[in-house]
């Protein structure tokens, strides 16, 4: 028996492992999958119990129960099974838990962690003890499904048709693979462990979550050596499925940043430079864009084609000291300044790529407003309305 799991992108692109959170499967991570698949083989996987994991993967004794450090092991035997040697996590919750496991005590396999309302002791063990024992004896889920949309959202988006499917979805889970993974979550205590952990990682939170206040997070950042943090507003539990956009573009720019190259390791030569751009380029732009300019190319447009695959995307695109998200703010604000708008219509898209949220954009284009004009920047405004309109509608 193996953990459910599920791949989305293409096999040579770097792996992401995505933990879920109790009481959910790994359709939890449905709203990041598309944009993380893009510039990733991303591995979703499911808890024991949950979606298609057997419950019998845990064990439920009272004499030995289930632990973090079973689940980190059950993680690793599907990594050597799909031949991961290392791999980036991201988790949610107890998935997060998992990967802050696997980064203290198999280090040589975690690239970077990003850790999402998690926490490195989720309270007092007898809570954990009390819930495992209530849907053991009820030998159902029901019991916490009922209070399980006032741990994971705010009041406000309790209602949507989001929230109410992840709670609904509670009720098809194996009681005794939820009461094992909440026999783990009651055993598991790394506060300790923090400074040992040498992954680069991100802490995110939910600004309004009640299971994992804020002050947890604080603690894996403080505890964690270089570690981040980003506060999401708005957002309970479940902050990935509350507000979407906040944590991709946190998750995008940790990844993108944790797998830059060294400043060293910059292509050196032209043909590597080429190939180098054109992946740049594609990621950024599109597949569908890039195929379009390279159809349309002739003899004489071919080596301006070169020069820029090779020069804007090859050697500046490619730097590490920036992020992608920074650098689609300075491009958007300099062809605001010119008046590009052809150019600018396609930085808008190519920025929602790169993780920036329309939030994000305008506030860049408001910042233009003044150090670039207002008419220039009303222009802008209209053009980027329609591109995320067009974006919505897709």
């Amino acid at each position: 028996m193996t953990l459910n799991h599920r791949i989305d992108g293409l096999d040579s692109a770097p792996p992401l492992i995505l933990g879920p959170s109790l009481g959910t499967s790994l359709a939890v991570w449905d709203p990041q999958v598309p944009a993380l698949a893009r510039t990733h083989r991303v591995i979703r996987w499911d808890l024991p119990g949950h979606g298609g994991s057997p419950a019998e993967l845990l064990p439920s004794s009272a004499q030995s129960p289930a632990t973090v450090g079973d689940l980190g092991r059950l993680v690793l035997e599907l990594a050597d099974a799909l031949g991961l040697e290392r791999f980036a996590y991201a988790g949610i919750s107890l998935g997060g838990a998992v990967g802050t496991w696997l980064a203290v005590h198999q280090p040589e396999r975690v690239e970077s962690l990003a850790v999402i309302c998690s926490s490195a002791r989720f309270g007092e063990p007898q809570g954990w003890h009390d819930r495992a024992t209530l849907v053991r004896a009820k030998g159902s889920t029901d019991p916490v499904a009922g209070t399980a949309g006032g741990r994971w959202f705010t009041q406000a988006f309790r209602g949507e048709p989001g929230a109410e499917a992840m709670v609904a979805a509670i009720r098809a889970i194996d009681p005794e693979g939820y009461a094992a993974c909440c026999d783990a979550l009651a055993g598991y205590d790394l506060r300790a462990e923090l400074p040992g952990l040498t992954a680069p990682t991100l802490v995110i939170a939910g600004r309004d979550d009640p299971a994992t206040p804020v002050a947890h997070a604080r603690e894996l950042a403080d505890g964690i050596p270089g570690a981040s943090l980003t506060e999401v507003a708005h957002a309970a539990h479940l902050a990935n499925i509350e507000q979407p956009g906040p944590v991709l573009a946190a998750l995008l720019g940790h990844l993108a940043a944790a797998e830059a190259p060294p400043a060293d390791a910059s292509p050196n030569d032209d043909g590597s430079r080429h190939s180098a751009g054109m992946a740049v380029r594609r990621a950024v732009l599109g597949d569908e864009h890039v195929n379009r300019a390279v159809a349309r190319t002739s003899a004489f447009t071919s080596v301006f084609q070169d020069f820029i695959t090779r020069y804007a995307w090859g050697e500046i695109w490619t730097r590490p000291g920036l992020s992608r998200q920074i650098r689609s703010c300075i491009t958007l604000t300099a062809l605001i300044a010119r008046g590009h708008h052809e150019e600018l219509a396609m930085h808008v898209r190519a920025a929602l790529r790169n993780g920036l949220t329309p939030e994000d954009i305008q506030e860049v284009l408001l910042q233009s407003a003044i150090y670039c004009g207002v008419p220039a920047a009303n222009s802008a405004f209209a053009i980027a309305d329609k591109i995320l309109r067009e974006d919505e509608g897709h």
